[in-house]
């Protein structure tokens, strides 16, 4: 828990104008004296000041002491006659020192809650058994006791208190009384410490972190989008690209395009690599409808045939597509059986009851109820079908990696690609 609106909040206020000290002010060389109240010379600065409560003029007291074995402080204590308001605060007289130092205190007897605290405003209170913590800057700095310290922390604080009291400050600049001076406390541990660099920055000490090299932007986890037209209303559009690692396969570009204007939604998917040295051929033996979730990836130079349908499908039908089993059959059926040229009252008899066999028997192969093959041929070996047995072999599917033909190539525009002593050929020819 917290307790950062524990204490009156705000400062004393804005000067007006100062008024003359009851007595005059001490030499320079003794500015700072040693807090005591029999020093009748040691009287406060008074400044009149404007109260932030009611906006009257209160009274500024400003205090220049030493604390014995620690060193200079400013108090400062604000009144208002008008309204009552009243605060207190302390402020560090000295530079931040070199080291952050942590007060320890066992609160052993009675006696303990006595002791003299200056807290600054950079110093962090805690107390571990009661899971409390009064954090850094959200208080003023103030001189008081261990017992004016929890009690404006928390209202209403009980009597039984806290066995350990923490006090962590980096500015090095609070204190915790040792009433046994110059002797050896053995309730109280201080630890001098080096400041981390979040610390440094804290409290303003830390030079700007030299400017990093900007690292290499992972897009595998980054959805990348460009202004595009529909391909159906030609309306400006956007096209979502993303990076997908398929496992047991390679990386593709997944691109999907959802027109707002016509509700057009269309997704294509390329090879995030090259091509590949040898053509793949897959064979799936459909046997049961559970093949129809089989993840599949069916690139632009990938074609697909069925040989029980007597259907071949070539390449770049369909374009480049990441689906399964069944959400391509269904694309097939769709571009099949709604074929314009094979529609309406033109169309040949024979030719429409060829259709609706041909869907018919897709029906039965997506439902499970027809035993049918499924082959992929690509060329560049950038197809894909899922092998639910992996890393096992599947035994209704059959990968076949083939050496390509002089026309597969020709098709692939590999025949004129030069991919070995390119560099000779770019110079420049005079």
């Amino acid at each position: 828990m917290a307790a950062s609106g524990a204490v009156e909040p705000g400062p004393p206020g804005a000067a007006v104008a100062p008024s003359p000290a009851p007595a005059p002010p001490p030499a320079p060389d003794h500015l700072f004296r040693p807090i005591s109240a029999e020093d009748e010379e040691q009287q406060p600065t008074e400044i009149e000041s404007l109260c932030m409560n009611c906006y009257c003029n209160g009274m500024t007291r400003l205090l220049l002491t030493k604390i014995p074995f620690f060193r200079e402080i400013i108090v400062s204590s604000f009144s208002c006659e008008h309204c009552g308001w009243n605060n207190t605060e302390i402020q560090s007289a000295g530079r931040i020192q070199d080291q952050g130092v942590r007060y320890t205190l066992s609160v052993r007897a009675l006696e303990d809650m006595n002791r003299e605290v200056v807290k600054t405003d950079s110093a962090a209170t805690r107390i571990p058994e009661l899971d409390f913590e009064i954090p850094a800057f959200s208080q003023k700095g103030a001189l008081t006791t261990v017992e004016g310290l929890i009690t404006r922390a928390i209202s209403g604080l009980e009597q039984d208190q806290p066995a350990r009291r923490i006090i962590d400050d980096p500015s090095g600049n609070s204190f915790v009384e040792n009433p046994h001076a110059p002797q050896k406390d053995d309730a109280l541990v201080i630890t001098h410490y080096n400041r981390t660099r979040q610390q440094e920055e804290m409290l303003g000490l830390q030079e700007e972190a030299p400017a990093e090299k900007p690292e290499e932007e992972d897009l595998r986890n980054e959805v990348l989008q460009f202004s595009t037209n529909c391909p159906e209303c030609n309306a400006p559009a956007q096209t979502n690209m993303k990076l997908v690692q398929i496992p047991h396969f390679k990386e593709v570009i997944i691109m999907a395009t959802n027109c707002e204007n016509c509700g057009h939604r269309t997704n294509e998917v390329k090879s995030g690599g090259a091509v590949e040295p040898l053509g793949t051929r897959i064979t799936l033996h459909i046997t049961d409808a559970s093949d129809m979730t089989r993840d599949l990836l069916k690139s632009e130079t990938c074609s697909v045939e069925i040989p029980e349908l007597e259907f071949e499908l070539g390449m770049a039908v369909l374009g480049g597509k990441f689906t399964t089993l069944e959400g391509l059959l269904k694309d097939i059926r769709e571009l099949v059986t709604k074929n314009p040229f094979t529609l309406g009252d033109s169309s040949n008899p024979g030719q429409t009851e060829r259709l609706q066999e041909f869907s018919q028997k897709m029906d039965q192969i997506i439902e499970g109820n027809m035993k049918a093959h499924f082959i992929m041929d690509d060329p560049a070996g950038n197809s894909y079908l899922q092998n639910v047995y992996a890393p096992e072999d599947d035994p209704e599917m059959k990968v076949e990696r083939y050496k390509r033909t002089f026309d597969q190539n020709e098709e692939l525009g590999l025949n004129d690609m030069k991919t070995e002593g390119y560099e000779a050929g770019l110079a420049p020819q005079r």
